[in-house]
């Protein structure tokens, strides 16, 4: 891991299949124990079911509000200091349930790699 400082750059953001809106912020091998992405859902909307391998995943919740679910919980209402913890192989979604932007850091151990991720539903 090298030493530095990255500041959010709202002009990375790039919209994913799932049905939200991603800025990676730190996804490098150079630190293969954790990455942290922003992930922003727009209201009304509800992401695709999904879950990761060998990847646990923790969503800290900063604004708006949102309805999540994640495997044999009942679905829960989260809002910003919420923290859900989402461990690996675990199906799960969320939806904004808000007039505003759902925003939350996504932030995986260890780092999120795209092979890992696996959709348990089309994004139609």
């Amino acid at each position: 891991m090298m030493q530095q400082i990255r500041h959010l750059d709202s002009d990375r953001e790039f919209y994913i299949e799932e049905r939200c809106h991603i800025i990676e912020l730190s996804n490098s091998a150079d630190d293969p124990d954790c990455s942290i992405a922003r992930a922003r859902v727009e209201p009304g909307v509800t992401t695709c079911w999904h879950r990761l391998s060998e990847t646990a995943e923790r969503y800290l919740i900063v604004s708006g509000a949102g309805r999540v679910e994640i495997g044999e919980l009942p679905a829960a209402t989260v809002q910003p200091g919420d923290l859900v913890t989402i461990p690996p192989m675990t199906p799960q979604r969320i939806t904004n349930t808000s007039s505003e932007d759902l925003i939350f850091y996504a932030i995986c151990t260890p780092r999120f790699l795209p092979e890992n991720y696996q959709p348990l539903e089309s994004a139609e």
